[in-house]
């Protein structure tokens, strides 16, 4: 099956470029060069994905990805980004894209996390298809309802982003077990390219920050020092 791929980047020589090596991977892809032409064409086409640029002539990315996320219907959004202050890429993941890239980016590593997003994709939509039954996943106070992609501590509803939510997943289906960044960044994210730890650690401190009572002293995703993180046992 092909996916439908919307660019929203104003710079034509890199539209034109991603547009081209989404062809050789088997994706139909829309440009748009601007905010209104891409709500336009976002609102007129069924999207797979958005790669998104964060600087846009008549609008910014960040309010374009917040009006694509007010739609019902998902679809992933990975934000390109010549910022790359860590505020900037916690701001991009808080309005709710999936992933980000710091511009200048290589054209193998774009298509690496396009084909990790559309890996989780497809496992997602085969989990839905083949369950009749509602997983739910409880670990001391907290709740995951795997099919709402919700998430409850102590009866209280959470709200997490997309790979938040898949991050603490993938912890609570291992507890006790240890995993290295570099392992996270295979398992969780659909990459390994080293020097993109930071990307979990930023992940990891605001998931702590929206499920533990005192992120400094958690109960539920434990530092292990020197290798990696781990879901505490204690909680299973």
């Amino acid at each position: 099956m092909r996916r439908k791929v919307l660019i929203v980047e104003d710079e034509p020589d890199i539209a034109h470029l991603v547009q081209t090596h989404l062809t050789d991977i088997g994706c139909d892809a829309d440009i748009a060069g601007n905010g209104a032409a891409a709500m336009k064409l976002f609102k007129q086409g069924s999207y797979d994905l958005v790669v998104l640029d964060l600087m846009l002539p008549d609008t910014d990315g960040l309010t374009l990805c917040r009006s694509m996320r007010a739609t019902p219907d998902y679809v992933a959004i990975l934000m390109l980004t010549a910022k790359t202050t860590e505020l900037d890429r916690v701001v991009g993941l808080e309005m709710g894209a999936d992933d980000y890239l710091a511009k200048p980016f290589s054209i193998p590593e774009l298509l690496a996390r396009i084909k990790a997003l559309f890996r989780r994709m497809e496992a997602l939509q085969s989990k839905g298809a083949e369950s009749d039954t509602q997983e739910l996943i409880r670990r001391g106070g907290l709740s995951i309802d795997v099919d709402k992609r919700s998430v409850r501590i102590d009866d209280r509803p959470v709200e997490l982003t997309a790979k938040e939510f898949d991050l603490l997943l993938f912890f609570a289906r291992h507890p006790g077990r240890v995993f290295s960044r570099i392992q996270l960044l295979d398992k969780v994210w659909g990459y390994n390219h080293d020097g993109y730890e930071h990307t979990v650690n930023s992940h990891i401190n605001r998931l702590r920050s929206k499920i533990e009572v005192d992120p400094a002293d958690p109960r539920y995703v434990l530092t292990v020092w020197g290798v990696g993180y781990k879901f505490s046992e204690e909680q299973a």
